[in-house]
């Protein structure tokens, strides 16, 4: 404590200027990346916030878990081991993941206001927008690959032929690579148009579980009505179509779908078609970003 002879007090409380290295513009990507992709899973957070994310990984790995050990203790086929499907199969606590954790990255900055704060450092807000959405993008995808190199590693473990599951696995880490860009900029594009956490959240489950029933319904109806090529263009209104369709079409996986392409260049039409739209979506956080942080 000091005094300047006038009656003022200064007190000491311990305030310590930051004497580390200074890493510049890409060290705080770097920093913003590895704190965004932590905290969708409760990371630096408090214990309650780790409780979904981990229960929903865990319901997630749990089939490949029954997998793994038929093929270990019952000797079926690995071909049992359904790789590129898997993600169907566990779509339900995919989308949960991804609606509950979406607005962790991108509703609570905009509600609090802070969004003008982190804006007026060096990063801009195109460039901020875009590492929240990669930070994203990294939670999903370990996310959806974990039972992916559980299943793989548990089937190599039981005897399977690393040439046979390796080109089946590499086509499904693909998809799982593109499910995880879909899901994202879904996912922030929804989060960021609302300031209410519990609207992010509904918002993303109708987007993402309904538009995967729906997809469904309209694919077998299309088909019913002999529209074949309607019904397999129908798959761009969910990601999980989507990823269904690619993997079929460009590496022959088998479809989980009512109507998958029937060729690779329809695949490839389809995947580069998906792909216009998430930039699309990209531009549209970009501006949000941008309008929020203006104010």
């Amino acid at each position: 404590m000091t005094t300047d002879g006038r009656g003022s007090v200064i007190h000491d409380i311990g305030y310590r200027p930051y004497r580390g290295p200074r890493q510049g513009r890409w060290g705080i990507v770097a920093g913003l990346l590895r704190h965004g992709a932590l905290s969708t899973f409760g990371f630096g957070r408090s214990g309650k916030a780790k409780v979904l994310p981990f229960a929903l990984l865990f319901m997630t790995l749990v089939p490949a878990l029954v997998l793994v050990g038929i093929v270990s203790f019952l000797g079926f086929s690995s071909e049992l081991l359904d790789y590129a499907g898997y993600q169907q199969t566990t779509s339900f606590f995919v989308i949960l993941f991804v609606a509950a954790q979406a607005p962790v990255l991108f509703t609570r900055d905009l509600r609090s206001g802070v969004i003008s704060l982190y804006l007026a450092r060096p990063l801009g807000s195109a460039t901020f927008a875009l590492v929240r959405w990669a930070s994203l993008v990294l939670a999903i995808l370990a996310f959806v690959i974990t039972p992916l190199v559980l299943m793989f590693i548990g089937g190599l473990a039981a005897g399977a032929d690393f040439t046979e599951e390796l080109p089946r696995w590499l086509v499904a880490m693909a998809g799982a690579v593109l499910l995880a860009i879909l899901l994202a900029t879904v996912g922030a594009v929804v989060s960021s148009l609302t300031l209410r956490r519990g609207l992010a959240i509904g918002g993303s489950i109708v987007v993402l579980l309904f538009g995967l029933g729906m997809t469904a319904v309209l694919q077998e109806v299309a088909n019913e009505q002999g529209q074949q090529g309607i019904a397999t263009w129908l798959g761009l209104l969910s990601p999980f179509v989507l990823v269904d369709a690619a993997q079929h079409g460009l590496a022959d996986a088998p479809s989980a779908f009512e109507a998958p392409p029937e060729d690779s260049l329809t695949a490839l039409a389809m995947l580069l078609v998906a792909l216009g739209l998430a930039a699309l979506g990209l531009l549209l956080l970009v501006r949000r970003y941008r309008n929020r942080g203006a104010r």
